[in-house]
């Protein structure tokens, strides 16, 4: 199958990030997963670290144990983090269990004749049979503990910010954190994607608020940058020149990938317009609309491979402490949509 002609206009994100953006693309410019070997802030500022050593190690004494100090600190966060890490991993498998629990429970009470319909069960958990679809089961789950926990990392944030005395390998360490944990929610994407697309792409998993300004599955990255710009002035000639580049970038390929799911729109009510009775008939026709959706996944991983991009070149714009202030009112963001949403189902309605 062909590639929408939008697809065409992906290859000039390269001409505009950075070449450490790793961004690969096949021939017909499908996004390949960036490279997550590459270099961090983190390692960076810890290989900036090292401190003297042989014999000027003497003269230097007062500089070595400011740097120990500062390799302790980094030690200790990175122990906490990976403790914290632990923790989720733990929830995350503690909520598979319960989901194996649902499935036996369920495959009981079908055996036992008892009617699936009368269960709470949401509806968008179950296929057009009856069964049950755990790939988005399990989607939501993760889900309510990827919010949990972007909530957690929002108060470290907002703690350290206010301290004022945090270092820049502590402060990096949460940076890099809030990055590694939104590259969480895009692979949990990836696979609820592969279980049911329409379900993500729907937005049913989000509050309403959230669902306001949903684009292909999620957040507009372009929209990113005019969240957390009044968050992280002023900025440097450099910067600035830097910003404007991935906006443009950013709109550059925001627009190719709209223009690709418009024409998938249109092509798709073409063909389920058409005469079923023609060109070998329903079977066919049925056919046919199946291979047009089979990009829709690829726009989807397509659009969230752009979204991870956009902040982690973002990051490699700002200092470290830029960072985490965007990081921070983008964590806010997202949270006030969740509580106008909580709001707008409780507001007072007027009787008809």
């Amino acid at each position: 199958m062909g590639i929408y002609e939008p697809f065409r206009q992906v290859p000039m994100w390269k001409n505009t990030f950075d070449h450490d953006n790793n961004l690969l693309y096949s021939g017909t410019t499908t996004i390949v997963e960036a490279d997550p070997r590459q270099e961090t802030k983190l390692e960076f500022l810890s290989h900036e670290s090292t401190g003297p050593s042989g014999n000027d190690q003497e003269a230097n004494k007062p500089t070595d144990d400011k740097v120990q100090r500062r390799l302790a600190q980094n030690r200790e966060a990175a122990r906490k983090s990976r403790l914290r890490k632990k923790a989720y991993v733990q929830q995350l498998e503690t909520s598979r269990l319960k989901l194996a629990q649902l499935e036996q429970e369920l495959e009981r009470s079908r055996k036992q004749g008892v009617y699936l319909g009368s269960s709470s069960l949401c509806s968008s958990h179950l296929g057009h049979s009856g069964n049950l679809n755990s790939g988005i089961t399990t989607f939501e789950m993760e889900y309510g503990y990827w919010v949990e926990e972007l909530n957690r990392q929002n108060g470290e944030l907002r703690n350290a910010l206010q301290a004022r005395v945090t270092s820049d390998v502590e402060l990096g360490i949460l940076v890099e954190n809030g990055l590694n944990h939104y590259h969480n929610l895009f692979r949990m994407k990836e696979d609820a994607a592969r279980s049911d697309i329409f379900y993500l792409m729907s937005g049913v998993w989000r509050t309403s608020a959230e669902r306001f300004f949903l684009w292909i599955g999620g957040f507009r990255p372009s929209e990113l940058l005019n969240v957390v710009m009044p968050h992280i002035e002023p900025l440097n000639d450099q910067q600035v020149a830097g910003v404007n580049n991935l906006r443009q970038s950013s709109q550059q390929a925001e627009d190719a990938l709209t223009q690709g799911i418009d024409k998938l729109h249109q092509t798709l009510a073409l063909s389920m317009a058409a005469d079923p009775m023609s060109e070998g008939g329903y079977d066919c026709q049925m056919a046919a609309a199946l291979e047009k959706l089979e990009p829709l996944e690829s726009f989807v991983n397509q659009a969230d491979h752009l979204r991870q991009q956009t902040m982690r070149q973002m990051a490699r714009i700002l200092t470290t402490h830029q960072a985490a202030r965007a990081l921070l009112a983008l964590g806010d963001y997202f949270h006030r949509l969740r509580a106008l949403s909580t709001l707008w189902a409780a507001r007072p309605r007027e009787p008809a």
